[in-house]
């Protein structure tokens, strides 16, 4: 399929689209009713095509996003082009997708990182959280950790959702990563009562910080 054309592309999702998935979907905000399995099975055929990855991104289509998101190559997107995207990223998976499959493979994830978490709009301040608990954990250095938990702890509880779902997994990633921390990571956790009463699937973890925290930290000790 390395000749395939968007046209093509676009038929094949209108093909996938189902209305009993795309109601699921748009209960979450997500306007699309492709599998997302379906797509990722149609993303390996079509394999990694920048160009066309481009193209699916220009259609403003929910599906031909995320899509695209699969094909594309992450490292040749520019920084002002990432900044873009992102402020136009209307959905939330659409939002998830680029940050965790394009943005944290990029060079310029630093410096997005930074300007993103000053944004004055709460959406893309959340993806530059989101970048912040990615190093948190695995590149902690360079990062001031108590000055996160004081911004948290300022910051939090007042926050949109989606700002503060990124911001309360942040203070989650600390707690369980940086045992020096993780008293107080607790401790904001259990003040603020964030997600406190969020329902939680059996055998899915509570997203509510001091019961993540606790029982990631039991899983690595029992590993």
């Amino acid at each position: 399929m390395a000749e395939t054309t968007l046209a093509e592309v676009m038929a094949e999702l209108s093909e996938l689209e189902d209305p009993k998935t795309r109601a699921v979907n748009e209960k979450h905000g997500d306007d699309h009713g492709v599998n997302l399995s379906k797509l990722r099975a149609l993303a390996k055929r079509l394999k990694t095509q920048q160009d066309l990855a481009r193209r699916l991104w220009e259609t403003d289509d929910t599906a031909a996003r995320l899509l695209a998101l699969l094909i594309c190559r992450p490292k040749a997107f520019e920084r002002d082009e990432l900044d873009a995207m992102l402020r136009a990223a209307r959905t939330p998976k659409v939002h998830d997708w680029l940050v965790n499959y394009v943005v944290k493979k990029n060079p310029h994830a630093e410096v997005l990182r930074l300007a993103w978490t000053a944004d004055p709009d709460p959406v893309v301040a959340s993806a530059g959280w989101a970048l912040t608990t990615e190093r948190v954990a695995k590149k902690p250095e360079g990062l001031d950790l108590a000055g996160l938990l004081d911004v948290i702890e300022a910051e939090m509880k007042g926050a949109p959702d989606r700002l503060q779902w990124a911001m309360n997994h942040c203070l989650a990633q600390i707690g369980i990563e940086h045992a020096e921390y993780r008293a107080r990571a607790v401790d904001i956790g259990e003040r603020l009562e964030v997600l406190k009463d969020y329902p939680t699937s059996p055998g899915c973890t509570s997203p509510f910080a001091p019961v993540w925290i606790d029982e990631m930290v039991r899983r690595q000790r029992d590993t």
